[in-house]
């Protein structure tokens, strides 16, 4: 997982910065072919996640927020790794322009700080149904601290296994 802070070019007209550039990744020695973008609109208090794609199409993801706020998590889902089970939060902003990199393998969501979030994100294989995954995004086992008291979620997100009765396809 890399969080990366691009370099923003401002001035009283607005601003201006390179969201993804190939080049970057390759020197990291990462050749990722994002096939797909998708985008989200959510108001506060909506939590989206856990989410996976399991493989054979599995994800790479490159998300960042367009506009207002989001505490993203992501939680290690590979098996046998010292970091498995393992959690991570940050708040990403149209103010911060903080852009997350996330790996195959990792479980993501997010819960929306402020109305009219719009939340994008770089896929690098195609959505497939029947290779979706979720953990329950509340898993006590996990302890994530969302901030939100009360969220909204759809009903495919309350169904979702507790992390503790979850088996990895990673």
């Amino acid at each position: 997982m890399w969080l990366l802070k691009p370099k923003v070019f401002a001035d009283h007209r607005g601003h201006f910065y390179e969201s993804y550039r190939a080049d970057f990744f390759s020197q990291k020695g990462l050749e990722i072919d994002f096939v797909q973008d998708n985008q989200s609109l959510s108001n506060k208090g909506i939590v989206r996640g856990l989410h996976f794609q399991a493989p054979p199409h599995a994800q790479d993801k490159l998300v960042r927020v367009v506009a207002g706020a989001v505490l993203d998590v992501v939680v290690d889902i590979r098996k046998g790794l010292p970091t498995y089970g393992q959690s991570f939060a940050v708040e990403l902003t149209a103010e911060n322009f903080l852009i997350m990199f996330i790996p195959k393998g990792f479980a993501h969501g997010f819960a929306t700080l402020n109305d009219k979030t719009i939340f994008q994100y770089k896929c690098s294989d195609y959505y497939a149904p029947s290779a979706e995954g979720g953990i329950l995004w509340n898993s006590p086992s996990l302890n994530i601290q969302w901030g939100i008291e009360q969220p909204v979620l759809s009903e495919k997100d309350t169904k979702h296994k507790e992390f503790t009765d979850f088996v990895s396809p990673f």
